[in-house]
């Protein structure tokens, strides 16, 4: 995929904006919808795809249907900040699958991580069998979510 960072057409954000809503659209209805040819749709969609635009096409998964009704986000701090370190941290972490993501920070904490588990004891699991299991954590802190207000899988166009 090239780094073309050129200017979103308003024909390329109403194909974006279709296919966040239902990315299983056939090209014939997705051309439909915003109003172009199918072959035209075809080649703005493939160049959206080339230019990293569109990153890839997922399901998205109950996480309660999964067993995982619980998400807790966890700030973490690492005793050292070599670049090294970070990586290493960061690998670790992308491994382990109750990790939905992994954010490196600025201020007070390293990591901004967001987990989903089954309950306090889910999450107690989680940490002695695998976060705590990684080097270099100095501190950590949990704050288990209430209710989800807003969740988006991309930024909205």
């Amino acid at each position: 995929m090239s780094e073309n960072n050129r200017v979103v057409s308003a024909q390329d954000r109403k194909i974006l904006h279709e296919l966040q809503q239902n990315a299983r659209l056939s090209n014939a209805e997705l051309a439909e919808r915003v109003g172009m040819s199918p072959s035209a749709c075809w080649n703005h969609t493939r160049q959206l795809e080339n230019d990293g635009y569109i990153q890839g096409y997922v399901a998205l998964i109950n996480q309660q249907k999964m067993g995982l009704p619980d998400t807790v986000m966890i700030e973490v701090t690492l005793n050292a900040h070599e670049e090294g370190t970070l990586a290493r941290f960061g690998e670790e972490l992308a491994a382990l699958p109750e990790v939905l993501e992994a954010h490196l920070v600025s201020g007070e904490y390293d990591y901004l991580i967001k987990v989903a588990v089954d309950g306090t004891a889910g999450y107690e699991r989680f940490l002695r069998e695998k976060l705590y299991k990684i080097s270099g954590i100095r501190h950590s802190r949990s704050h288990f979510t209430l209710r989800c207000m807003k969740s988006v899988p991309s930024v909205q166009v």
